[in-house]
């Protein structure tokens, strides 16, 4: 299950975030204006010009963080639509605003990770506390028995799942209903389904598919869980994120009924 400790909870946020916002995200926000009206262009060209007089060949690293600190500037936002999945055939419920932080990713924090997640219940009892504000943690994902999908936080925002500032800002966050103690949680058709969904994200992210960078709730570091527990089988998991064939519309589509 995704969890949050204090330390996670981002009281001390990314210089120029803004840490609260509309689950559901909303129209993008235009650009600064007044003392901040300088394009990411002028502020890239013009730092590394400034980088290259004394770095040479880390002028390109710099340019690359300069934009990662462009996009975490106030009113530098990506479009987006409420109820926009990432997902083909995903349905969209909002986790609660305070359980997640609105960012721009891949554009001012890199994805480089998939965190592997077990609710511990089922999709109903994920819902129910992702959207409490008191619980201070949410998953991008839900993967249900069936194969059906939720998303309930943008891939572009930090969801708090991982239990590690540094890891929810680099991850993606997939729980999958049941129990780490119950090896028939995990079916076939959540197997599949959450392959395919693991595969899209790697392919967006540019993530390779092994067990450095998809991995366990419980391999992150700092972290007291166990999930996802002694039945999952990676080795299939990561066949079948490997082969996963090209999305349908009709995916992970449906109405929970767990």
């Amino acid at each position: 299950m995704s969890d949050t400790p204090a330390a996670d909870r981002d009281a001390a946020p990314a210089p120029g975030r803004h840490d609260a916002a509309p689950a559901s995200g909303g129209a993008g926000i235009g650009p600064a204006t007044g003392s901040r009206a300088l394009s990411r262009r002028a502020l890239v060209l013009g730092g590394t010009a400034a980088a290259g007089l004394g770095l040479a060949g880390g002028a390109y690293a710099f340019r690359d963080e300069l934009e990662r600190w462009w996009w975490r500037l106030p009113g530098n936002d990506r479009p987006r639509r409420e109820g926009e999945v990432d997902h083909p055939g995903a349905r969209w419920i909002a986790a609660s605003a305070a359980n997640w932080r609105r960012a721009d990713r891949p554009y001012d924090y890199a994805v480089d990770r998939v965190v592997v997640h077990v609710v511990q219940g089922g999709h109903d009892d994920a819902v129910r506390v992702f959207r409490d504000p008191e619980h201070g943690a949410a998953a991008h994902y839900i993967v249900r028995g069936d194969g059906r999908i939720t998303q309930m936080v943008r891939e572009l925002d930090v969801a708090f799942h991982a239990g590690n500032r540094s890891y929810n800002e680099r991850s993606v966050g997939i729980e999958h209903t049941g129990f780490v103690s119950r090896a028939g949680s995990f079916t076939d058709a959540m197997y599949r389904a959450s392959a395919r969904l693991t595969a899209r994200i790697c392919e967006r992210y540019g993530i390779p598919v092994d067990r450095e960078h998809l991995v366990g709730h419980v391999e992150v570091p700092g972290t007291d869980h166990t999930d996802p527990g002694p039945h999952w089988d990676w080795d299939r998991y990561l066949r079948l994120v490997r082969t996963a064939p090209a999305p349908s519309p009709r995916d992970s589509s449906g109405e929970p009924r767990d």
